[in-house]
């Protein structure tokens, strides 16, 4: 199939961009690298009346790696991201999840900023941004201001922006020292959407669990933290309880069936991904001796 008939649009800066939006409402859509947008155009399940093009916006493709923060544009393709030695050193969890994004080919078109936007439970980064408590910097007429993670998502495929604003930028927070992550998902086959995928984070001093926490793919209906240091908090990294944890996150999500897999497949397959990032986490964690997270 085909798109409906729309209107092209190509500001050449942000202000423009928002301009047009604010001009043509709910008839309006974002196209940035259009990994997400154009199957649901040509399949169309969505029908705007106008697409505005940002990709002769300058200032929006690069990363920018703060002492607290990765800031990445709305231009920086995933693969970008993902090759971004700073980025990786500063967060190696962005990379640990990029590498999991479909297939080269979409990674090196696809925007990180466009998949949070587009605000699919079942991708990779909306659960990176929150488990990082990270922020969405949005731009409108009115001016800019910025989103929590956790306040952005607010349904399946729904976010807190306007109608007339759009997603400059996100910025996912740098954990703190003697914090490591991993990340796992598993999908029928590579580069399909996962069934079931987890990130984590854990933190340790002297070989002791202080903090754990972990997100969710596929599972939930809008990307969703569990703060687990109640459940593995005090505890040694080599002999902490992984099973109680796994449960905790068995409890939490509610997936649902599809024709992939039952929702008690996708709930026993997330709690024991869980034990695994988990377990790898708090093995890093405890390697890092108080340096930047790995």
């Amino acid at each position: 199939m085909k798109p409906a008939p729309f209107v092209h649009h190509a500001p050449r800066s942000v202000e423009e961009a928002v301009s047009v939006l604010a001009e043509v409402g709910h008839d309006g859509k974002i196209l940035a690298g259009g990994q997400s947008l154009i199957p649901i155009l040509n399949m169309r399940l969505a029908s705007p009346a106008h697409l505005v093009d940002i990709n002769r916006v300058t200032g929006l493709d690069g990363v920018d790696v703060g002492p607290d923060h990765v800031r990445v544009g709305a231009l920086v393709r995933h693969a970008q991201l993902e090759r971004h030695e700073g980025a990786y050193a500063a967060l190696p969890l962005l990379r640990q999840a990029l590498v999991n994004v479909a297939h080269p080919a979409i990674r090196n078109r696809g925007t990180t900023v466009g998949s949070i936007a587009h605000a699919d439970a079942a991708g990779e980064m909306p659960a990176i941004l929150v488990l990082t408590d990270g922020v969405v910097e949005a731009v409108g007429p009115q001016g800019s201001r910025e989103i929590a993670a956790l306040d952005f998502f607010q349904g399946p495929l729904e976010t807190a922006l306007a109608e007339d604003e759009m997603a400059a930028a996100v910025r996912f927070r740098r954990f703190a020292p003697g914090t490591a992550t991993a990340f796992a998902e598993s999908a029928r086959r590579h580069g399909d959407y996962a069934m079931a995928g987890v990130a984590a984070a854990v933190t340790a001093t002297d070989g002791v669990v202080t903090a754990a926490s972990a997100s969710f793919v596929s599972v939930t209906d809008v990307p969703t933290v569990l703060d687990l240091t109640d459940v593995l908090g005090g505890q040694q990294t080599d002999a902490a309880d992984w099973s109680a944890a796994a449960e905790a996150v068995r409890a939490h999500i509610e997936p649902e069936a599809d024709i992939h897999a039952t929702a008690d497949y996708r709930r026993m397959l997330a709690g024991e991904l869980a034990r695994r990032v988990l377990r790898q986490a708090a093995e890093n964690a405890a390697m890092t001796k108080g340096s930047t997270s790995r």
